[in-house]
């Protein structure tokens, strides 16, 4: 369902806005702007901006900085997001595979951290009913002698 929505281009297009206003890249860039690109590769990065920020590294793009690699002569890529790719930096990979990829990825850890928290508090609001259960039987019980 989510997939469908993110693979429609009326749809990517609201999102990809969305990912533009949000700087994601920018503050990619900036964060990551004095790396050599040796310590670039060993940056942990999102998968966002993985997808998004950056170019795939199977295109091997030289790099430049953070959002600026460029592209060797006249090459044929296997990899469509290569031909997507872009220095500009209100395009960049934005209309690559790899940063929808991302995208659902970034949905898909934050959905399972939601879930973990709702488990949490279900188990909380059990343990409370079951309290306050006990409570109301035990006093509700005949406490009282009978003449």
């Amino acid at each position: 369902m989510v997939l469908k929505r993110v693979n429609d281009n009326g749809n990517w297009n609201k999102i990809k806005s969305c990912l533009q206003s949000g700087k994601v890249c920018s503050e990619f860039h900036s964060k990551f702007l004095n790396d050599t690109v040796d310590k670039f590769y060993t940056e942990h990065l999102s998968a966002l901006q993985s997808g998004c920020c950056k170019p795939s590294n199977d295109c091997g793009f030289t790099y430049v900085n953070p959002t600026t690699w460029t592209k060797t002569g006249n090459v044929t890529y296997t990899n469509p997001d290569c031909d997507a790719w872009n220095n500009d930096s209100n395009i960049l990979c934005f209309n690559c595979q790899s940063c929808k990829a991302g995208l659902l990825q970034n949905l898909k850890t934050d959905w399972k951290k939601v879930a973990v928290v709702n488990i949490i508090f279900l188990i909380f609001l059990i343990i409370v009913y079951s309290i306050g259960c006990c409570a109301f039987r035990n006093n509700r019980s005949d406490n009282w002698k009978r003449y």
